[in-house]
């Protein structure tokens, strides 16, 4: 299916050069004269080779329809992650670097989107948010405003985050998994 170059959101497939390719970022660059660009990075769905791509805003790319199962979390081993459908019940090993960064967000039972392609497992979708603990939190440094600072935290998954100077240590937060950063504090 032809779509316009800025449609692609990182997690999409798409066919460039004869090769099926997973987005992985995607910047608008507006240089000092001519028209505004997008530059993909995108890794081959088959090797694992990244590239980095330029085209025209309102240039045309094929993006690949892939096939969505409903599957749900159920362990990691290392780094493989294993998923159930939630239809057949048939379980699915997917390595780590299919999912990506959001990998650390996955919580057992958690619903999730898998992407395949021809029966291969191309990316798998979390939730937008989810909701951890805070476990530690660096103390106020005094004279620091809430609106210019934030200070770094450590989440029960074990990954740092920065937090706005009023939140502490055992205060319920929630994530945007795909960017890995604080939104807001879960309302108990």
């Amino acid at each position: 299916m032809k779509v316009n170059a800025n449609t692609m959101r990182p997690g999409h497939v798409m066919e460039h050069n004869g090769k099926l390719w997973v987005v992985a970022k995607i910047a608008i660059v507006q240089p000092g004269k001519g028209g505004a660009f997008i530059q993909i990075e995108m890794k081959d769905v088959r090797t694992g080779t990244k590239t980095v791509e330029r085209f025209r805003t309102q240039e045309s790319v094929e993006r690949v329809r892939l096939d969505e199962h409903e599957m749900q979390f159920l362990f990691s081993e290392g780094d493989s992650f294993t998923f159930m459908d939630n239809s057949s019940f048939e379980q699915t090993t997917i390595p780590r670097e299919v999912i990506g960064d959001p990998a650390v967000f996955l919580q057992e039972g958690m619903p999730v989107t898998v992407q395949s392609y021809e029966g291969a497992p191309l990316a798998v979708e979390l939730p937008q948010t989810v909701t951890l603990r805070i476990l530690e939190a660096d103390p106020v440094v005094k004279g620091q405003t809430a609106s210019s600072s934030y200070k770094p935290a450590k989440l029960e998954n074990g990954v740092r985050v920065m937090v706005p100077p009023h939140v502490e240590a055992g205060t319920r937060i929630v994530i945007d998994t795909a960017e890995g950063t604080y939104l807001e504090r879960a309302k108990d």
